[in-house]
């Protein structure tokens, strides 16, 4: 498996497991099945509400020798409802208490959107708090914190657009290490990669494959003649090859399933190795598609909007 290394030599195994969606009682199973397949990083968040039952699977991998915690690399992320500085700590205490482990790999600041302390789904405009009254700064430099205190080896941000990143970089002089975004073939964010890139921030792609959840059946990416045909030419899955494709562009994925087969399938990507103009083709069906809009945060007489989350 491919590997990409941070700026102090650490490694970052390329493909990993998502949870996003993933039920508790389902989830137990599937990174199990992940482990013995030879995923090495399962992408987890408190969001997801499942981190207990990914912990006790991560305990269960150690306790019988399949795999030690030193050899896994396990992401989560912050939500909306800590960024205060005070409880950005008590935040990753307790993912690493559910998830039953001592650090995190990597640490994510989960959106650029913040509520009022404690509240995890904003259902109104008060329940929000504005990037004036608990700033991006201010709860990045706590997550800095986490880092030189070992509770996070490394930390990075999700959903952020190229403004928010450089307005990080900009106020604390401290550049995330990863971003987590949106990508795959019909939203490639070229931009953004090759600003991370210049920058020296890994990029993951969630929603690698596109999202069943958010997008219709008949736009989905696997049903595009250009992959079907390189999938044939191949003799392997049209999974396989969109997930090689954000792989030969430096960029980490991490599908999502807890079905057996496709996790298996999934990882065989690994093992795909698409031709320059393979590439290309893929290159060429961009949408610029975007589905995960965060939504969820714009509510009426709010303070945010689709332009400030991700134009400013």
């Amino acid at each position: 498996m491919t590997e990409l290394k941070f700026n102090n030599g650490d490694t970052f195994p390329q493909i990993g497991l998502g949870t996003w969606l993933s039920k508790p009682h389902e989830v137990f199973d599937a990174v199990l099945v992940a482990i013995q397949t030879g995923y090495r990083h399962i992408d987890c968040a408190y969001i997801y509400r499942n981190e207990k039952e990914i912990g006790n699977a991560l305990q269960y991998a150690f306790k019988n020798g399949w795999v030690k915690r030193e050899e896994l690399f396990i992401t989560s992320k912050l939500w909306n409802s800590d960024h205060h500085p005070s409880r950005v700590q008590k935040a990753i205490e307790r993912t690493l208490s559910d998830l039953q482990i001592d650090y995190l790999d990597l640490y994510l600041m989960h959106w650029p959107i913040a509520f009022k302390p404690g509240i995890e789904q904003a259902k109104t405009a008060n329940d929000l708090a504005t990037l004036d009254e608990i700033p991006l700064e201010v709860t990045w430099a706590e997550m800095h914190k986490l880092r030189q205190s070992g509770l996070t080896k490394h930390i990075g941000v999700s959903n952020f657009s190229i403004s928010k990143l450089k307005h990080l970089i900009n106020t604390t002089g401290i550049v995330p290490e990863n971003n987590q975004v949106e990508i795959h073939p019909y939203f490639q964010q070229n931009e953004m990669l090759d600003f991370c890139i210049s920058n020296n921030i890994l990029l993951t792609a969630y929603a690698p494959l596109g999202s069943r959840h958010l997008m219709n059946t008949e736009m989905g990416i696997d049903v595009n003649p250009v992959i079907k045909r390189i999938a044939e030419n191949h003799n392997t899955s049209t999974s396989s090859i969109i997930l090689a494709w954000g792989m030969s562009r430096g960029t980490i994925v991490i599908p999502k399933s807890v079905n057996q087969k496709r996790i298996i399938d999934n990882f065989n990507s690994t093992k795909v190795s698409l031709s320059i103009s393979e590439i290309e083709e893929i290159n060429q069906i961009n949408q610029n598609l975007r589905q995960s809009k965060g939504l969820y945060a714009v509510l009426p007489e709010g303070y945010y909007t689709y332009e400030n989350i991700w134009n400013t």
